[in-house]
């Protein structure tokens, strides 16, 4: 595409929106903001998509929004029966424009005979999936984008069995989204006609109440009585009605919430990231605690599909756990309240590069462990599998915070999760260890394992690029060796390959395709490159395993520099 030409097209419309109208004014003449905001299409992957807010082919706005919508109910209509009569549930989050996209996803199905149920306020990701096979729908969208900073906005699409789409179903959606070549005429319904025709139906409680019913079913001990003091903060997200009811209804009445962060608010005004995985995300929780003496700190993103936790430690300071070590300990608490008969042909999932303790914990149990690529659509994918086969879930996480226990959602929950993680810290309060006593327990059992992750941010047209020439130069000079631990396997997932440097042999990886690349190291260590599918990043992930916290620690830290000194060359 050639970016003149497209700001030309926007520019000379006579109907653009009023409020794009006045933005895409106040930018005239800046040729770089305007070739970033024109240069290509806002890329629809195989997850949906996110962008900065704004006009231009290259942000989100309801234009582009309403491409992706016009290209997800061709799709439906063509490939799932009764698409117009079962509908599309829409849910959004606290972000800007959320509602607004809201109401455009419908307007756009009903021009194409095809009924939206919405939600009546916002809603967390993990409702929006269970709302999808609650009513039976077609298919489910969700306006978010996730933990990204204020200025972006995103759309998630949901299949009807209430995951993300998986491969081969997303890349059809993809194809008649690209189909659309004029998204500035796509043709819509007023709110009016929508509900003259019964296009339009709002919903909310009911849904509300299915969902937090379902909720009971993944507590595994009784909680009434609990004296467990917690501390949460919602980030000014969506999570605060059903994690509040979801806690109670169980039977905890410590809870205590961060008031400051409890209020839905579009520019995360409290924190620089409302993302649970940074520490600083946990400030004021942090002193709430404090004050209140919390045994456990809970805070979830503003879709509420993260949670990150915080407890205190030795010095008596609150530590946040890494996504790693929480799914850790949310698994082996899981495996440990199931009965042996439940266990049979059980399966753990998680993502390639999610800690190997898992494996280890799971082994433990007797229980198979089975390795998906990033992304929770992968592991809801799996979990649809096992309805045809005698395997059944157990327990799903990925390293960045996501978890699943109940696969009456099939993306990853942080209701759900929050629920469980006190019902855990519970748990072994009353044998009178915090959660990270309970870890140490684990490491002793299993083996000291840490995880790094390290992510560089690349903006804009040139920082794709600089992307895409870190990976290709990795691929074209894998590593022979890191921190003195010699590369006993290369994973190149884009080729499908395995390459095993001692032997000179190839194996084929049966996962799909995707642009990463991971290296195998003596003694369990590993470590793997993969560019982000929603930000502009180049994430390094580090793993390793020794008998202690000292040795896994100056190990993975001579593994990062190794690995950063690499980058900056090749960016030099």
């Amino acid at each position: 595409m050639i970016w003149q030409d497209a700001y030309e097209k926007w520019n000379k419309h006579t109907s653009l929106n009023e409020d794009l109208r006045k933005q895409l004014d106040a930018i005239e003449g800046n040729e770089k903001e305007l070739e970033d905001a024109f240069y290509k299409n806002l890329s629809f992957g195989t997850g949906g998509m996110r962008g900065i807010l704004g006009p231009g082919t290259n942000r989100m706005n309801i234009y582009t929004v309403r491409k992706a919508v016009a290209g997800l109910a061709q799709y439906i209509k063509q490939n799932v029966q009764n698409a117009n009569s079962r509908g599309v549930v829409i849910a959004y989050d606290s972000r800007h424009m959320s509602k607004e996209f809201a109401v455009e996803a419908a307007k756009v199905l009903g021009a194409q005979g095809v009924k939206a149920y919405v939600f009546e306020s916002l809603r967390p990701t993990p409702v929006l999936s269970f709302a999808v096979r609650h009513l039976q729908t077609a298919a489910g969208i969700m306006i978010t984008a996730s933990h990204n900073p204020p200025e972006y906005n995103g759309f998630k699409v949901y299949n009807e069995d209430g995951g993300q789409a998986p491969l081969e179903e997303a890349e059809a959606i993809i194809r008649e989204v690209n189909k659309i070549e004029e998204e500035l005429d796509i043709p819509v319904l007023s709110e009016q006609e929508l509900n003259e025709r019964n296009l339009l139906e709002w919903i909310g409680e009911k849904v509300d109440q299915a969902y937090l019913e379902k909720l009971k079913t993944i507590q595994k001990r009784e909680v009434s009585g609990s004296d467990l003091v917690i501390a949460f903060t919602p980030l000014h997200g969506t999570a605060y009605d059903p994690v509040i009811n979801g806690l109670q209804q169980i039977g905890f009445q410590n809870v205590h919430v961060v008031e400051e962060q409890a209020k839905p608010d579009p520019e995360f005004s409290t924190v620089s990231s409302p993302n649970p995985e940074e520490h600083q995300a946990f400030e004021m929780a942090i002193q709430l605690g404090e004050k209140i003496g919390a045994d456990i700190l809970i805070g979830t993103d503003p879709d509420a599909d993260r949670l990150g936790v915080a407890v205190k430690n030795d010095a008596g300071s609150y530590q946040v756990l890494t996504g790693n070590q929480l799914g850790t300990l949310l698994m082996d608490y899981t495996l440990s309240q199931k009965s042996k008969k439940d266990l049979v042909n059980g399966k753990v999932i998680k993502t390639i590069v999610t800690t190997e303790m898992g494996r280890a914990v799971a082994n433990h149990y007797g229980v198979e462990t089975i390795d998906t690529l990033t992304g929770f659509k992968f592991i809801g994918e799996k979990i649809k599998q096992f309805e045809t086969t005698d395997e059944h879930f157990l327990f799903g996480y990925e390293e960045s915070y996501g978890y699943l226990i109940g696969d009456f959602v099939r993306d990853k929950d942080a209701v759900q999760a929050a629920v469980a993680a006190c019902e855990v810290a519970n748990y072994w309060k009353q044998q009178g260890k915090t959660l990270l006593e309970a870890l140490q327990t684990l490491y002793e059992r299993h083996g000291f394992y840490l995880e790094q992750l390290n992510s560089l941010t690349l903006q804009g047209k040139e920082g794709a690029e600089q992307i895409a020439a870190i990976m290709a130069d990795i691929r074209k000079n894998p590593f022979d060796s890191l921190a003195g631990l010699n590369v006993m396997a290369v994973e190149d997932y884009q080729a499908s390959k395995r390459w095993l440097p001692q032997s000179g042999k190839t194996e084929k990886i049966t996962l799909p395709k995707e642009n990463v690349m991971k290296f195998l190291l003596e003694d369990e260590a590993w470590l793997c490159f993969r560019p982000s599918g929603t930000e502009p990043k180049i994430k390094s992930y580090f793993g390793v395993k020794t008998d202690s916290k000292e040795k896994s620690e100056a190990i993975i830290s001579a593994m990062q520099q190794e690995v950063n000194d690499r980058i900056a060359s090749i960016l030099r």
